[in-house]
C-alpha cells in the first residue's frame, strides 16, 4: 500500500506540474522575437518538450501498470531509467530529423525552432540526430529484446516519415498511420512487454550477457489493451489537428493534408468527434472488460476530461493562429493526463 501511495503521489505532483505549465509547444523566444539564450534552452525546444513530456509519461505510466499487476514485489529503478532514456533519444532522433528535413516548411509553420531561426546550424542539428540514434539502440540492446524492438521499429518509421524518397508524412494516412503506429501500439505494448519481462527477471540482461528467456511471455492484460486503443484513437486526433496551423506552410511546399482538402472546421469538427469517441469508448470499455481498476475513478476522470474539451473547443476562433494553437496545446495536455489518468486508476483498482 506504501509504495502505491509514493506511485499515486509522482503521479499527482505530474499532474499539477504540467496542467500549470502554460509554455508546452511554445517556442522560449521572447515576444519580442530575440535570439536564443542559451544553447541547452535551443536543445530543449529541438526535442519538441511535448513529445518529450508525453513520452516521459508513457514509459512512468506502462511501469506503473506493469508493478500494479505485479502487486509491487519488485519494484527496480535501474532498468526504468534506461527504458526513459532509450526512449527519450529515439524521440530526440525522430523530431529532430524531420525539422532537418522541413526547414524551409518551418520558416513558415514554425520559425522559433532552432534550425529555423538559426540558432542550430544543420550540421549542429545533424549531429544531435545521429548521437541520440546510436544512444538509443546501443541503450536499448543492453536493456532487452522488446525495449530493442520498440525502439528499432519506432526509429525506423520515425525515418520513412520524414526522410526521402519515402517521406510518408507527404500523404495524410501514410502521416497519421505512423505516428498513431508509433504512440498507440508500438510504445504502449512494447514497453509493457519489457517491463514486465524485467521485473519477473528482477533485472534486465544485455545481448552481451545473454537474454535470459526466463519469464519471457506475451500476454498482455485488458488494461493495457484498453490504453493502448484510447492512445492510438487519441493520436490520430492529434495527427490531424496538428496540420491546421501548420496550413499555410504545407500547401506553400506541397504536403498534403486532410486540412489542406477538407478545411480547417471539417479537420476540426472530426477530431473534436474523435477524441468524443476515445473518452465513451474508454469509459464503457472501463465497465465491460476491466476489473482491476477503480472504475468510478476512470469514468469521472474520462467523462471530466471529455467536457472540459468541448468547453474549450466551442470558444476556439479557426480564424486566429493563436486560438487554434492553444487549443492544439490543451489537446496534448488532455493526451499527457490519459497517461496520469489510467495507472491511477490501476493503483486504486
Amino acid at each position: 500500500m506504501a509504495r502505491k501511495i509514493a506511485l499515486l503521489n509522482i503521479i499527482y505532483g505530474a499532474f499539477v506540474g504540467f496542467m500549470s505549465n502554460d509554455s508546452i509547444g511554445k517556442s522560449w523566444i521572447d515576444e519580442n522575437g530575440s535570439a536564443p539564450q542559451s544553447w541547452v534552452r535551443a536543445f530543449w525546444e529541438f526535442s519538441r518538450p511535448h513529445t518529450i513530456i508525453g513520452t516521459t509519461l508513457s514509459v512512468l505510466a506502462l511501469y506503473a501498470i506493469a508493478q500494479s499487476t505485479r502487486l509491487f514485489v519488485n519494484p527496480i529503478l535501474l532498468p526504468l531509467a534506461f527504458a526513459w532514456l532509450a526512449c527519450i533519444c529515439g524521440n530526440i532522433y525522430i523530431v529532430g530529423l524531420n525539422q532537418l528535413e522541413d526547414v524551409e516548411i518551418d520558416k513558415i509553420n514554425k520559425p522559433y525552432l532552432p534550425i529555423a531561426s538559426g540558432a542550430f546550424s544543420r550540421k549542429t542539428g545533424e549531429s544531435i540526430v545521429i548521437a541520440t540514434g546510436i544512444i538509443a539502440v546501443v541503450t536499448a540492446v543492453l536493456q532487452g529484446p522488446f525495449l530493442l524492438a520498440t525502439v528499432g521499429v519506432s526509429l525506423a518509421i520515425g525515418t520513412a516519415y520524414s526522410l526521402p524518397p519515402i517521406r510518408l508524412k507527404r500523404f495524410p494516412f501514410w502521416a497519421a498511420l505512423c505516428i498513431f503506429t508509433v504512440r498507440g501500439a508500438i510504445v504502449n505494448l512494447g514497453l509493457f512487454l519489457h517491463f514486465n519481462w524485467v521485473l519477473g527477471l528482477g533485472r534486465a540482461k544485455s545481448v552481451f550477457t545473454g537474454w535470459s528467456l526466463n519469464s519471457l511471455s506475451l500476454a498482455i492484460p485488458a488494461e493495457v489493451w484498453v490504453l493502448t486503443v484510447f492512445v492510438i484513437v487519441f493520436t490520430f486526433a492529434i495527427a490531424i489537428f496538428k496540420d491546421i496551423p501548420d496550413m499555410e506552410g504545407d500547401k506553400q511546399y506541397n504536403i498534403t493534408t486532410l486540412t489542406i482538402e477538407l478545411g480547417k472546421r471539417a479537420v476540426f469538427n472530426l477530431s473534436r468527434w474523435v477524441l468524443t469517441v476515445c473518452y465513451l469508448g474508454a469509459t464503457l470499455a472501463g465497465a465491460v472488460v476491466l476489473s482491476n481498476v477503480n472504475l468510478v475513478f476512470l469514468a469521472v476522470a474520462h467523462l471530466v476530461s471529455l467536457g472540459l474539451m468541448w468547453f474549450w473547443s466551442v470558444k476556439v476562433d479557426l480564424d486566429e493562429q493563436k486560438e487554434i494553437a492553444g487549443f492544439y496545446q490543451f489537446i496534448w495536455k488532455l493526451f499527457f493526463l490519459e497517461y496520469l489518468i489510467f495507472p491511477a486508476a490501476c493503483l486504486l483498482g
